[in-house]
């Protein structure tokens, strides 16, 4: 159903919240961070706008999506790109029936006005020009402006805002008086085995736990040894794996070699097959890796052809 909203005479069509199936497994003390930034002691106190740090695939826009749903709070999630421009961000102007013009709210401006949360996502790779139409919102001020519809538009008392951000080289680098209004920053590291197992299982139930196992101990070797491999490749590894199993009726653990190579390409499979490459860290011997490329009859995986038990699994 198309929702609007009148602001000084003019109508803004409304954008939808988004609806997604996002459940956060991880640790407690980041959701309590967030929890915390989005707090309003008392009247004359604002709620703050957190940076959200990680590498890809950490689960950055799942807990802001998360908490904001465990608050009863609907969720607006805009992707940011280098081609995001001001208006995109805030009232978009489109022919309508008749010839008319008709406004088109972002996700950020429904949220701002419905009182709900917006997820600005990987910010840092939009521009400074767009950043800078924020910087009334990210203060005591708590507003934006549409040039486009004439109109300012002052942020609802529930309005929370959140930014993701990959640490990774980024297209831009943020400028420093919106640094300072995107606090406090909160980093989100690579999960436990206990929870990347429970991660895996929560996107993949289908797979068999054999599976399931060697591919969360794959990641977690990985991050030892700061490689960027995420749960978010290891969910698609382990989709990847099981849909070719379907299609050439062969068990899946034969196939994890090829998935792999799939998804995270010769840096996977070089981690896969020679154990620490050499732009590992060096704190991680050789011989401490279990990844013997060498067992044919197994597709390069480590298991026991002496024991099936799931008990006696190694990676």
């Amino acid at each position: 159903m198309m929702r609007s909203a009148e602001v000084d005479g003019v109508t803004l069509r409304l954008s939808q919240p988004d609806t997604v199936p996002m459940e956060w497994i991880g640790n407690e003390s980041v959701r309590e961070q967030l929890q915390a930034a989005w707090l309003v002691l008392e009247e004359r106190d604002v709620p703050l706008a957190p940076r959200l740090l990680g590498k890809p695939g950490t689960g950055k826009t799942t807990l802001a999506y998360a908490v904001a749903r465990s608050l009863g709070m609907d969720v607006y999630i805009l992707q940011c790109t280098m081609d995001t421009r001001p208006e995109d961000l805030v009232v978009t102007p489109v022919l309508g029936e008749n010839g008319r013009i008709a406004y088109h709210a972002s996700p950020l401006v429904s949220a701002i006005l419905t009182g709900g949360v917006c997820i600005l996502d990987e910010g840092n790779r939009m521009p400074e020009k767009s950043w800078a139409s924020l910087a009334p919102l990210l203060d005591q001020r708590r507003y934006v402006e549409s040039v486009v519809a004439g109109i300012k538009l002052r942020a609802h008392p529930d309005f929370r805002l959140c930014v993701t951000m990959n640490d990774d080289a980024s297209t831009y680098e943020l400028p420093e008086y919106i640094q300072s209004r995107l606090q406090p920053q909160i980093e989100i590291s690579f999960p436990s085995r206990e929870e990347e197992e429970r991660i895996l299982r929560l996107n993949v139930p289908m797979a068999e736990s054999e599976v399931l196992q060697y591919v969360a101990e794959f990641l977690q070797k990985a991050h030892r040894v700061n490689l960027p491999f995420s749960s978010r490749d290891g969910v698609n590894i382990l989709r990847y794996a099981l849909k070719l199993s379907k299609l050439r009726s062969v068990p899946p653990t034969t196939l994890l070699h090829d998935a792999i190579g799939a998804v995270l390409g010769e840096e996977g499979l070089d981690f896969l097959d020679s154990g620490v490459p050499p732009s590992a860290s060096d704190e991680v011997e050789m011989d401490e890796m279990d990844f013997d490329s060498d067992d044919e009859s197994h597709g390069g995986l480590p298991w026991d052809d002496d024991d099936e038990s799931e008990d006696d699994f190694r990676a």
